[in-house]
């Protein structure tokens, strides 16, 4: 039967990814308003150094975001899941602007790009945060804070098919935003540039939602742990 005979009805979005998409376009909208706008009304006040909670941040959240992206483009090409697909899209495109913003943020102020330890920044973040550095970590224990996957979990979910390769990358997704949300707590804490407060909230807010929503999508997709 063709569209046009008008008997077949609309396939309606779940009711979680009517969230996403909602989600994403509030933040996105913020996201452009306040690039545009909170630097220019800033300019007077003192820049961030070298140092300070925003600059750590920019250079860890730059490293963390380009894992995401990574993640997110290998199995969009290679999943048969819808779902999985629209996800790691989303994931994708957002990570990516806010990687280029943060990368801007420290060529505004004149900073480099590295420097110190993964997550040194947040030593003096309230307790209550999960992560915290310790000057004998290694840069792999750092990374594994972070939430970040090993290059033997990247490898498994690359070699996986299907649905293995879609639990694979919804189990590591989540424990990468898991990492990120602290982070972003930590800047929040932390920090007073107002551009960069308000990136480090939506964060928590967008990855938040993200975790229900691939928690969601195991369950569908009856994932084992």
């Amino acid at each position: 039967m063709s569209p046009s005979d008008g008997d077949a009805p609309e396939r309606a979005l779940p009711p979680w990814w009517a969230v996403l998409l909602v989600a994403v376009a509030v933040i996105a909208l913020a996201f452009a308003i306040g690039r545009f706008s909170t630097f220019g009304a800033s300019g007077a006040a003192a820049l961030p150094g070298t140092d300070s909670p925003e600059a750590g941040f920019a250079r860890d959240m730059q490293v963390h975001h380009g894992q995401a992206v990574e993640m997110a483009m290998d199995i969009y090409r290679t999943t048969e899941s819808e779902d999985v697909r629209v996800l790691a899209y989303d994931i994708a495109t957002t990570q990516s602007a806010q990687k280029g913003e943060f990368y801007d943020w420290l060529v505004k102020w004149n900073l480099p790009q590295s420097g110190g330890p993964l997550m040194a920044w947040m030593a003096a973040a309230p307790s209550g945060h999960e992560h915290v550095t310790t000057l004998n970590a290694t840069e792999a224990e750092l990374r594994a804070q972070m939430g970040m996957a090993t290059d033997g979990e990247l490898a498994a979910m690359r070699a996986a098919t299907g649905t293995d390769a879609d639990c694979r990358f919804l189990t590591l997704m989540i424990r990468h935003h898991e990492g990120a949300i602290p982070m972003a707590q930590a800047l929040v804490s932390l920090g007073s540039e107002p551009r960069a407060l308000q990136v480090a909230q939506s964060v928590i807010a967008t990855q938040s939602a993200e975790i229900d929503l691939m928690t969601s999508l195991q369950k569908s997709l009856a994932c084992t742990p």
